[in-house]
């Protein structure tokens, strides 16, 4: 499935075939999808500076064999590698979301607490759970000259775009603690925790559901210090992954246009779609190869931009997704759509999934960086 040579070593040690041939499973549930993205979480390295290679190449793979499934998996991964990162441990057989979007007129507010009305299972300081009737205590400490709240934390208020919250035993979340956003660790089988999956009514990706989630009380547990969650190298590093997701998609939808082209050798338009697709994917691959070398090669002293990094390797990736799509759709016809589950499937789910990226407005922002702290070499 690798072919840029840009691709640091550690990517090609990935067997991307096996992956596809372990994680496709058609019809799959939500529950089936979260033991996959368990199993995974045991065979791929956490993401981090020397680890990006093959974390992007498991992931391009799970999104060639079921969109669906990636999107279940990547946020379980991320998750792992976000709690590692804190040094914070994981309880055994969790499974994981990242609540990390807003959306006007709804908050998430955070205020330490004493931990009243935790039930068992709360995730404490370091993951483990505690015993029936104990909690751990919030409580404000120095970190890096800036205070850290540690410990118990009460949430309340609604956070939107919560995927497989009804699913899901924890998930990471952000809340506003003062001017900050303070990453909270959640266990979402407690009391307080309101899921509204009746809300999500997609025909892209619709046993993922990603309705609103109400949190009234709800106690979770600090992670990292106010602000941390958004300016560390990682977040900018997961972002990178998602798109890594969105190419593997594009490729299953490639594979069938190059299935058509090789039954019609003499269709010059079956044959000139494919060869703009092969294009479209390599420069894609390219810019995601890149991006995991350059992590890859980071150091602790690095200063790299990643956030401007991260958001021109979605955008060159996005634009290579959307360009397949359409060109798939096009050339091949409603037949697809209209008599098999799974190729409608992608395209739909494929379509919701690179909305996640904000087209035009995170081209802006991309400008905006230029603009103010340069980034280009011409």
């Amino acid at each position: 499935m690798l072919r840029s040579p840009a691709w640091p070593e550690s990517a090609r040690q990935v067997d991307t075939a096996l992956v596809e041939a372990s994680a496709g499973r058609t019809g799959s549930s939500p529950a089936d999808r979260l033991a996959v993205a368990q199993v995974l979480a045991d065979t791929t390295p956490l993401l981090a500076a020397g680890t990006a290679g093959p974390v992007f190449a498991t992931l391009a793979a799970v999104a060639a064999a079921d969109v669906a499934l990636a999107r279940t998996v990547e946020p379980h991964l991320d998750a792992l590698g976000i709690l590692a990162q804190a040094g914070e441990s994981v309880p055994s057989g969790s499974a994981w979301g990242v609540f990390a979007a807003e959306a006007p007129g709804l908050r998430v507010t955070a205020t330490p607490s004493d931990g009243s009305g935790a039930d068992p299972g709360t995730v404490t300081p370091h993951g483990a759970v505690t015993p029936a009737g104990t909690v751990a205590v919030g409580r404000a400490v120095a970190a890096g000259g800036a205070v850290a709240v540690v410990g118990a934390v009460r949430l309340d208020g609604t956070k939107p775009w919560c995927s497989l919250a009804s699913s899901l035993t924890h998930a990471l979340v952000t809340a506003h603690l003062g001017e900050q956003r303070q990453l909270v660790a959640v266990d979402l089988r407690q009391p307080g925790v309101t899921v509204h999956d009746e809300a999500w009514v997609a025909r892209g990706m619709p046993d993922v559901p990603s309705g609103p989630v109400d949190l009234d009380g709800v106690v979770g547990t600090a992670v990292g210090a106010p602000g941390w969650y958004l300016t560390r190298p990682g977040f900018a590093w997961g972002g990178i992954g998602v798109a890594a997701c969105w190419w593997g998609g594009a490729v299953g939808l490639a594979r069938m246009l190059r299935t058509a082209a090789a039954a019609r050798p003499g269709s010059e338009l079956l044959q000139a779609a494919l060869g703009a697709t092969v294009t479209d994917l390599a420069d894609a691959e390219d810019a995601l190869a890149t991006a995991a070398a350059r992590i890859d090669a980071a150091g602790p002293d690095d200063d790299t931009d990643w956030s401007f990094v991260a958001q021109v390797t979605r955008s060159r990736v996005r634009r290579a997704v959307d360009a397949v799509s359409q060109r798939v759709v096009a050339t091949l016809g409603p037949a697809p759509l209209t008599s098999d589950a799974a190729v409608a499937a992608r395209v739909a789910d494929l379509g919701l999934y690179v909305l996640q990226d904000h087209g035009e407005r995170d081209l802006a922002r991309v400008g905006r960086i230029v603009t103010e702290r340069g980034g280009v070499a011409w």
